[in-house]
């Protein structure tokens, strides 16, 4: 998935403002302003869109981890220059301090399959003969898990910013024949409209698995 699409998803999943998001993307080298946010969270046909890269996502997911969990101990870890989607994938793992089940939990909610086995796969160093490489479509259906479980106050939908997804179809106005019923079926509360992912498999090269944290315990955490 492209970084952009993560950060929007993020933001969208856990309803971060524009300050949350800053603090999160700042490092005490470089304070990112709001105007540098707006343009990563842009879509992609915006003229002021502006890609990020993958150092300043892995700097954004490494706080996201603090403020979940809290500092670890010892030195701060360096953000990975090169992000996969298995980095990734781990990183909101660890954020939301979730084990195995919990993760199938979020993809069963999106509607995607997937057995344990193939789950730790993703977690594996590259290079360990039973690595396998996060494609888009996991990690997609993970964020929309995530928005399920997490935004009850919204509807289990994309949000509007993301680019995976866009509307092809209209409403049909043609009039059922009255000799065959209509074999199309459509449930309550199910729009007309048809969405097609138009989103291509992005795939990253392999990117050194993120390091295993420890952290202090945090009182009243979340």
């Amino acid at each position: 998935m492209k970084n952009n699409d993560i950060l929007r998803r993020i933001r969208f999943v856990f309803n971060f403002d524009d300050s949350k998001m800053m603090k999160l993307s700042s490092t005490k080298e470089k304070q990112v302003s709001r105007a540098e946010i707006s343009d990563w969270l842009k879509r992609d046909d915006d003229i002021g869109h502006k890609e990020m890269i993958d150092v300043e996502l892995a700097i954004f997911l490494n706080h996201f981890i603090e403020e979940k969990r809290g500092k670890r101990d010892g030195p701060a870890p360096e953000p990975e220059k090169r992000l996969s989607n298995n980095a990734v994938f781990m990183k909101l793992k660890i954020a939301l301090n979730l084990k195995a089940e919990d993760v199938l939990e979020m993809l069963t909610l999106a509607g995607f399959k997937l057995g344990k086995h193939e789950l730790s796969a993703f977690f594996r160093k590259p290079g360990h003969k039973h690595f396998r490489e996060c494609h888009d479509q996991v990690l997609r259906n993970f964020l929309q898990g995530l928005q399920i479980k997490y935004r009850k106050d919204v509807p289990a939908s994309e949000p509007k910013k993301s680019s995976d997804q866009t509307s092809t179809s209209k409403p049909s106005t043609a009039k059922p024949s009255s000799t065959k019923p209509s074999g199309d079926k459509t449930t309550e509360g199910e729009s007309s409209v048809t969405k097609t992912n138009t989103a291509k498999p992005l795939p990253k090269e392999n990117a050194p698995a993120p390091v295993a944290y420890q952290w202090k315990k945090k009182p009243n955490s979340d």
